[in-house]
């Protein structure tokens, strides 16, 4: 707790402080609340464009995800006795070991070549490595959904995608909240994806590389760039507090066999 509030305390105090505060003491509380940092991040430059292209990125690769995860998932954990699924269970789930290290420099040229160093190229390649951490979970967790319950949809006359759509996925809330959470707050933190691929222009900057960029034109007032810091985590704090509970069950529930 102590390792995460300090940073968060610094980030708060530093952003509400004038610069001659800051200049006095970092830690001290601020004298008031001052507001003219948010005031001054807010105005400079394209700060709404770039709080938009963060939403628009965070929330159409979230719904490939939500959707491409647990449908792949799904045929997986129903034919998982078939070699083929068993091969490709584990093809995708050996991405795990894959640092992003080792595939940066082959994304940049493979992108590069297929024309899509933009935001298009972004979602697509968040929603292809979230596959292996979403596809672990989501299998995991659909073991332990009964099989008589496509059994007793098929005996109704329901085919796989109205077993799948009507029963199974309802059923699938807690996980698809899971993956929902956890790969928003990658998406809306993330710096180095954007950064290899969306360095381009500055129109197609998210949120990270305008505060990267906006710190480095502002290298002595800290205030500045705290305040930035704070206000681009905001959203996804919240976000967080609101579905962390998700988070609990969906994991524990795809840990236990019935």
């Amino acid at each position: 707790m102590i390792a995460i509030l300090i940073p968060m305390y610094v980030t708060v105090s530093v952003a509400m402080k004038t610069q001659e505060e800051s200049t006095r003491s970092i830690f001290a509380l601020p004298s008031s609340f001052y507001l003219g940092n948010f005031e001054k991040v807010i105005n400079a430059g394209k700060y709404w464009t770039y709080v938009s292209n963060s939403l628009l990125i965070t929330i159409v690769s979230i719904a490939f995800m939500l959707l491409l995860i647990p449908m792949v998932s799904y045929a997986i954990s129903r034919n998982y006795k078939k070699k083929y699924y068993i091969f490709l269970y584990y093809f995708i789930l050996s991405g795990i070991f894959v640092p992003f290290q080792v595939i940066m420099l082959p994304i940049v040229k493979h992108m590069s070549n297929l024309d899509l160093l933009n935001q298009a190229g972004l979602i697509i390649m968040y929603v292809a490595l979230s596959f292996t951490q979403g596809m672990f979970l989501s299998v995991g967790y659909l073991k332990n959904v009964p099989l008589e319950l496509d059994e007793a949809c098929k005996m109704d006359g329901g085919g796989v995608w109205q077993t799948f759509s009507r029963v199974i996925y309802p059923l699938m809330l807690p996980i698809t909240a899971t993956i929902l959470i956890l790969n928003s707050l990658w998406i809306w933190n993330d710096f180095m994806l954007p950064l290899v691929l969306l360095n381009r222009s500055p129109n197609y900057w998210t949120l990270p590389l305008f505060i990267y960029n906006f710190k480095t034109e502002y290298t002595i007032d800290y205030n500045l760039a705290f305040a930035g810091f704070f206000m681009s985590m905001l959203p996804i704090l919240v976000l967080y507090g609101f579905m962390q509970r998700y988070i609990i069950s969906g994991l524990t529930e795809g840990a236990l066999k019935n």
